[in-house]
C-alpha cells in the first residue's frame, strides 16, 4: 500500500517536490518599492511592447518586467505519494499527487545558514542583484584604473603581485600575498556576516551609518528613490561589463585598453 510522504525544507533546499507555477502576484517587498505602492502609469519595460508579468507589478526600484525564465514566479509545492515497492504483487503503481503547499518567501532568519525561507523569493532576488551590481562596479572601475596607472592588464595583475609583491599607485605595500589575502577575508567576512544577522529585508540592503558616510539614503524621498534606480541601473551595466571584460580577456588574451586599441585600428 502506498502512505503519503511529507516533505520540508531545510536551508532552503527542496526535497523530492515539483514546483508549480502560479498566478499569485508578488507580495510587495519592503524597504526596495515606489513610494506609491503600485504599477506605474506610464510604464517602461525592458523590451516595448511586451507584456509585464503578473508577479512583477512595477513597484520596485528598477523594476522593468524582465524575467523571461521565471525566477520570480510565485510557486507552490506539490506533496507526492510514495510510489508502491511490494514485491508479491505483479504491478506496482507510482505514486500521485497527494496535495499542495506554498511557502511563505521574503522572511529572514538567523537560524539556517541560508537566511531567507524561500531562496526563489522576489526579495531574495533583488539583495542578490545589488550585491553583485555594487562588487561589479568596483570591479569595473578597478580593473580601468589599474590599468590606467600600471599598463598591466587586469587579468594578469595577480600574477605580477605574486611576483613582485602588493603594491597601491605604484608604492609597495608592507604585507606579503598571503597577509593581504587574510585581511581580505576578516574585513569582507565581518561586513558579511554583520548583514547576515540583520533580520530587516531593507537594511539588508541599504544598511546606512557606516555604510552611508554621505547621507545619500536620508533626506528627499524622491531624490532617494532616484539614487536607488540609478544604483540599479549602474549596478546592471557593470555586471554586463564585466562579463566583456572576461569574454575579451578570454578571447583575445588582452585586456580593456588592448582589446579597445585593436578594436579600433581594426
Amino acid at each position: 500500500m502506498s502512505s503519503t510522504l511529507q516533505f520540508g525544507i531545510t536551508n532552503g533546499s527542496r526535497v523530492f517536490m515539483a514546483k508549480k507555477s502560479t498566478s499569485k502576484v508578488a507580495k510587495k517587498p519592503s524597504g526596495t518599492s515606489k513610494p506609491s505602492g503600485g504599477a506605474k502609469s506610464s510604464d517602461t519595460l525592458w523590451m516595448p511592447g511586451l507584456t509585464r508579468p503578473s508577479w512583477l507589478d512595477g513597484s520596485m526600484v528598477g523594476d522593468r518586467g524582465f524575467d523571461p525564465l521565471g525566477l520570480s514566479r510565485p510557486v507552490e509545492f506539490l506533496q507526492f505519494d510514495l510510489d508502491e515497492n511490494d514485491q508479491n504483487e505483479a504491478v506496482n503503481k507510482k505514486g500521485g499527487i497527494a496535495g499542495a503547499f506554498s511557502t511563505t518567501a521574503d522572511q529572514v532568519s538567523t537560524e539556517r545558514l541560508q537566511p531567507y525561507s524561500e531562496v526563489f523569493g522576489i526579495q531574495r532576488f533583488r539583495e542578490c542583484e545589488l550585491i553583485h551590481g555594487r562588487w561589479c562596479m568596483l570591479a569595473t572601475a578597478g580593473c580601468l584604473v589599474q590599468e590606467l596607472v600600471t599598463g598591466v592588464p587586469w587579468q594578469k595583475a595577480g600574477e605580477v603581485i605574486l611576483q613582485d609583491g602588493g603594491s597601491y599607485f605604484g608604492l609597495g605595500l608592507p604585507f606579503s600575498v598571503t597577509q593581504l589575502v587574510w585581511i581580505e577575508v576578516l574585513l569582507v567576512g565581518g561586513a558579511e556576516l554583520y548583514r547576515n544577522s540583520e533580520l530587516d529585508t531593507t537594511k539588508r540592503c541599504y544598511p546606512g551609518g557606516l555604510f552611508d558616510p554621505l547621507n545619500f539614503g536620508s533626506g528627499d524621498p524622491a531624490k532617494v528613490e532616484r539614487l536607488k534606480e540609478a544604483e540599479v541601473k549602474h549596478g546592471r551595466l557593470a555586471m554586463i561589463a564585466f562579463l566583456g571584460f572576461s569574454a575579451q580577456a578570454l578571447a583575445t588574451g588582452e585586456g580593456i585598453f588592448g582589446s579597445l586599441s585593436r578594436a579600433v585600428t581594426l
